[in-house]
């Protein structure tokens, strides 16, 4: 593994290090659970070392900065400035390159998009050594933009930014008594929030199959704040506040109230913009305590809302779930040729199931089977199992991408075991 600390030590380690027979791919925090930044045998770019913010324009809301920067950090730097990350992961220990990569999205999918939607551009180093500057247009900006790091490592990104009043959330939280209600519950006209995202019990079967607590959140102004918080409104609080949703302890709790009737729906609590943006940075250590599991993410398109049903109620009904599933909202997909997001609105649903669960490598093909005759797909991000089999009917701009990438980098320099695995 390389650390350059400089572009000029990045694209010395491509051309000294990369055109070797198992080739160079770049990484970020190393916190996804699939295989897209691993290269057993060949070189491993850790790009943490490029940690520069070069510019804020805080008027305009644009910032530019090294791919190594963490959104962490980045939210810790421009919240004071009345600006925020537009897209925010399930957990903040995601690098910006990294999150162009991979096109990450966010619980306001259906308002914002995907990660790269917001890019304006970025800074491609590609097989050769030189170094490109890639924009929303060109075909070599769809490729980057969720193509796993395999055009190239992206260097430096200018990201548009989101205003914000405060460093809180606002959220209303709701019970769904199965998956018809959770749906009608999503797709309802009434609720305009930035941000929905629902917590589904996989402990419920039968009728209750779905049941879940779903979420729906916007940015708090100034005016809804607490009057004890209101002198520091853009200070970056990491816990829960009074009245509020602790992260994962609140989700669990949560569910836990409703299995027994006992939960009371909430309208308008405050929470720390970070606790409700991602509550998997608990969730993980929780899960690292517990020796390991495998993150299952699928998204399928409007219209096939009965293939995610199954899906869900045969996870409920193998009981093994690491905790409760995720289920998201998708609006209209970004320009990248491999993000996950379905071509039009759909949903996304995600699951943790220990690695130890017997039989779990046969039961997730089958799931995958499912899938793919949905028309949806499997988030490659995350994976390190899907069958080469199903990656082009799940990702049509496969062939698209497979062309532009030989084109680039006709050696395959940049390479990964996910690479390799599916062949992309």
């Amino acid at each position: 593994m390389l650390r350059p600390r400089t572009p000029e030590e990045a694209v010395a380690a491509v051309l000294s290090y990369g055109h070797g027979a198992r080739g160079a791919i770049a990484r970020g925090l190393g916190r996804a659970h699939g295989d897209a930044a691993q290269n057993a045998g060949g070189t491993v770019l850790d790009l943490t070392g490029l940690t520069r913010i070069r510019a804020v324009d805080a008027v305009a809301g644009l910032v530019v900065c090294d791919a190594g920067v963490g959104l962490h950090r980045l939210t810790q730097a421009l919240l004071p400035l009345g600006w925020c990350v537009p897209v925010a992961p399930a957990t903040r220990h995601v690098t910006v390159g990294g999150a162009v990569a991979t096109d990450v999205h966010g619980a306001n999918h259906p308002a914002a998009g995907s990660f790269s939607r917001h890019v304006v551009s970025l800074d491609l180093l590609t097989a050769d050594g030189q170094v490109h500057t890639a924009v929303p247009g060109m075909p070599l900006f769809d490729a980057t933009t969720g193509g796993l790091g395999l055009t190239g490592a992206i260097l430096s990104v200018t990201l548009r930014l989101l205003p914000v009043e405060t460093a809180l959330m606002r959220v209303d939280t709701e019970r769904a008594t199965g998956f018809d209600d959770l749906l009608a519950r999503f797709t309802a006209p009434c609720h305009r929030h930035r941000h929905t995202v629902a917590r589904v019990d996989l402990l419920a079967r039968g009728a209750a199959t779905g049941r879940a607590v779903l979420v729906r959140a916007d940015h708090a102004p100034y005016d809804a704040l607490p009057p004890r918080v209101r002198r520091t409104p853009l200070a970056l609080r990491p816990g829960g506040l009074p009245g509020g949703l602790p992260g994962s302890a609140g989700v669990a709790a949560l569910l836990d109230g409703l299995r027994s009737r006992a939960g009371r729906p909430g309208t308008g609590r405050p929470l720390p913009l970070a606790a409700f943006l991602h509550p998997r940075d608990g969730l993980l250590r929780g899960h690292g305590r517990r020796g390991g599991f495998v993150r299952y993410e699928v998204a399928v398109g409007d219209g096939q809302e009965e293939a995610l049903r199954r899906v869900v109620g045969r996870i409920a009904a193998r009981g093994r779930a690491a905790g409760p599933g995720v289920l998201k909202r998708f609006g209209e997909a970004g320009p990248g040729l491999l993000s996950f997001p379905p071509a039009g609105p759909g949903w996304g649903f995600a699951v943790d199931l220990p690695a130890s669960s017997g039989g779990l490598g046969r039961f997730l093909d089958e799931l995958d089977e499912e899938i793919a005759a949905a028309g949806g797909r499997v988030r490659l991000a995350e994976d390190a199992r899907l069958r080469p089999g199903l990656v082009a009917a799940m990702y049509p701009g496969l062939g698209e991408f497979r062309e532009l990438r030989a084109a680039l980098d006709p050696g395959a320099v940049f390479v990964s075991d996910l690479a390799r695995r599916l062949g992309l």
